[in-house]
């Protein structure tokens, strides 16, 4: 069997491509370049599919984290809790606006924010609570809420991996004040290069972060705040304009293929892979499908990752270093051990390819693999 990628946007992009170039050229006829005619239409055609009010684009997931929490009034003295299992740009969109992280660990069997040990964390001087909504599962909205009620803390959602998951009748980017998504190519609604965007329904908070991602001007020349530039590109919108449509259907193919990953794998509980637990149900829309491969199997997780790679499957791993151990995040003082569950996960998660347009021959060919690699050949006879 040929190469099997992690993730292949060739199928996709081949079907969509006289779309694709049909966007791209009315921009092109149009030279709207910026802030022009298709962002506009997208802002509004992602706020209602997700059911909020306001969708702000911007250039960066990463800044979508940023702008949205200042334009929420997170600043310079300010605690904000996030989970240490998460992309470093969640905690790099809070140190951006002068804030401190403050992370907690993770559920082993979801690999989302623990909430218990976000409310330990909590504080008089604590402000919001960032909760990552991680792989495409939302952490729990109901349990979420409550304790952002009880300490009055700010939701603000890491859905960069999560467009239009559900849980408990609730929308990812609609639980709190305001949300990030990211539109990164890989992710389930992916542009053709970088781009993001806020979602809200506060008013107050829309208005501020269209100003910060044009230099801070409501206008054109008058400067109402110390912003940057940031503003999701109208070419990027245009293609995101032509894949919305498909965007519930592409989540439902997840769905489906993650249904059979769990069935195929289900064989090998024994023998030291987990898949990570959603609870979520047909709300989980898996951006990743990551299993675990536990300390008593056969093979630890980089000999399984290398035994996929000879057999042409480009796996991954998200993420190989936690947070807290990089180097460039050593000033927030966390060492080795700290966060024990998020630590152990790095050494045994291993995401599985994952995309619209994989076939179940593939898939089995990838359990197969995994299989072959894991179980003694006297048990598979």
């Amino acid at each position: 069997m040929g190469p099997i990628p992690l993730v292949d946007l060739s199928m996709q992009h081949a079907v969509l491509r006289p779309a694709l170039d049909r966007a791209i050229a009315d921009t092109l006829d149009r030279g709207d370049f910026v802030l022009g005619q298709a962002l506009g239409e997208f802002e509004t055609s992602f706020a209602t599919a997700c059911g909020a009010a306001h969708c702000i684009g911007v250039g960066t997931g990463t800044d979508a984290l940023a702008l949205g929490l200042a334009a929420g009034g997170v600043g310079p003295g300010d605690r904000v809790i996030t989970p240490a299992n998460t992309f470093i740009a969640t905690i790099l969109g809070i140190l951006r606006t002068g804030a401190q992280p403050v992370l907690v660990d993770c559920d082993p069997q979801t690999a989302l924010m623990d909430l218990a040990a976000a409310e330990r964390a909590s504080d008089p001087q604590t402000k919001a609570i960032v909760p990552v909504h991680l792989y495409g599962q939302m952490v729990d909205p109901e349990a979420l809420v409550a304790l952002a009620d009880r300490h009055c803390l700010m939701i603000f959602e890491d859905a960069a991996q999560a467009h239009l998951a559900q849980r408990g009748g609730r929308v990812a980017g609609t639980v709190g004040r305001a949300a990030a998504f990211s539109f990164y190519p890989g992710k389930n609604l992916g542009a053709i290069g970088d781009a993001g965007a806020v979602l809200t329904d506060d008013p107050a908070i829309a208005e501020r972060v269209r100003k910060f991602r044009n230099y801070g001007a409501p206008r054109k020349y008058f400067h109402e705040e110390l912003g940057t530039n940031s503003r999701l590109d109208t070419l990027q919108a245009a293609v995101l304009n032509v894949k919305l449509p498909y965007l519930s259907q592409w989540n439902q193919e997840r769905s489906t293929l993650a249904a059979a990953y769990d069935q195929r794998l289900a064989d090998l509980a024994d023998w030291g892979i987990q898949p990570i637990v959603n609870r979520a149900g047909a709300g989980h829309v898996y951006h990743l499908y990551v299993v675990r491969v536990l300390p008593h199997c056969r093979l630890d997780r980089d000999r399984l990752l290398a035994a996929l790679q000879q057999a042409n499957i480009f796996a991954g791993i998200h993420y190989p270093i936690p947070c807290h151990l990089q180097p460039a995040l050593a000033s927030l003082g966390y060492g080795a051990g700290a966060f024990p569950v998020t630590e152990q996960l790095a050494g045994e998660i291993l995401s599985l390819p994952m995309f619209p347009g994989l076939t179940i021959a593939q898939l089995d060919y990838v359990v197969d693999t995994i299989t072959q690699a894991v179980r003694p050949q006297s048990a598979i006879a």
